[in-house]
């Protein structure tokens, strides 16, 4: 609900920087600046953060004692690691 609510009012500051420079008003780059913000910054939270897996890792995955409640799921998720690159997974359990 809030990520939708930013990215919409993103967009409207982008509509607005857009219609502002085309009526050559001076704050349209602040409008467009801070609308691409908004919005790119929601777009790139969305891909940096990996989303859950259902099913434990392959081999060479080590569990962790480290468990937390997903905010969005409301589920349990335990982290695995692989310790030669320090990649970390997010498994559903």
């Amino acid at each position: 609900m809030l990520r939708s609510s930013l990215v919409g009012a993103g967009v409207v500051a982008l509509i607005c920087g857009v219609v502002a420079l085309l009526a050559r008003i001076p704050p349209a780059f602040i409008f467009l600046f801070w609308g691409a913000v908004i919005v790119l910054s929601i777009v790139y939270e969305r891909f940096r953060y990996k989303p859950l897996e259902s099913a434990a890792p392959g081999p060479g995955w080590t569990k962790t004692e480290e468990r937390f409640i997903d905010d969005e799921t409301g589920e349990a998720v335990t982290v695995w690691l692989q310790r030669e690159t320090g990649e970390r997974r997010y498994v559903r359990g």
